[in-house]
């Protein structure tokens, strides 16, 4: 497992949602060669939300050709039921919905047991009070700027509202990412909002040179909140 990076700054987290299915492993080692220290890892389940993508497998495999930090986010209907076999095929930190689990802190103490870092997700309409009694206890929050289920779609300014209120509640030990309609036109406006983890698939996996497009996402992130990442 990698540890949990708890140091301030801008980092993209590049989705693999959005890369060639034929090509993962040459993407995963392209954007690591071009300085990509987290991956996200967007598992669907087709009942939480309206789509399937990939599951335990496919991050194992691509466990053992990467340094990565292994950001997975369960979109799916019971996380408590799978999140083990996650961690066993190398997730480093699992992101469950808040919407789907009666008891959330249970949800944190049972992966806490399985010894990775814990991140709980919002979807658009979702208030921050509804993940009022774990936000002291997570290491991540996870705010959906679309709705969860397909990539490309635009970016929902409205959540910005709810990025500032948990910036001001978040510790420093503490992350807080966007995932979302991320592309040059809107990622500054997420930096500047508080966001410290962008997550972006389209606008890297599907641009021409991808390592390129997340160089030039990450340095206008940086400029929108006038600060070296």
């Amino acid at each position: 497992m990698n540890s949990f990076p708890k140091s301030p700054g801008i980092r993209m987290a590049p989705s693999l949602l959005a890369a060639d299915f034929t090509r993962l492993g040459e993407h995963v080692d392209e954007i690591e060669r071009g300085g990509a220290t987290v991956l996200h890892l967007d598992v669907m389940d087709g009942h939480f939300v309206p789509n399937l993508s990939y599951g335990a497998v496919v991050i194992e495999a691509l466990r053992d050709r990467s340094k990565m930090f292994f950001d997975t986010h369960l979109m799916i209907e019971e996380p408590k039921r799978y999140a083990e076999s996650f961690v066993k095929a190398g997730s480093d930190l699992i992101t469950f919905h808040i919407e789907v689990v009666k008891h959330p802190e249970a949800m944190v103490a049972h992966l806490r047991e399985l010894g990775v870092a814990v991140g709980v997700s919002i979807n658009p309409t979702t208030p921050v009070s509804a993940i009022e009694s774990i936000i002291d206890d997570v290491d991540l929050v996870l705010v959906m700027s679309i709705w969860p289920g397909f990539g490309g779609q635009k970016f929902m300014p409205e959540v910005l509202d709810k990025v500032v209120e948990l910036k001001k509640r978040l510790g420093p030990h503490q992350r807080l990412e966007i995932d979302g309609g991320i592309g040059p036109k809107t990622v500054g406006l997420a930096a500047k909002a508080g966001v410290d983890t962008l997550v972006a698939g389209t606008a890297i996996f599907r641009q021409p040179d991808p390592v390129a497009a997340m160089k030039q996402l990450y340095s206008l992130a940086v400029d929108a909140v006038g600060e070296a990442g």
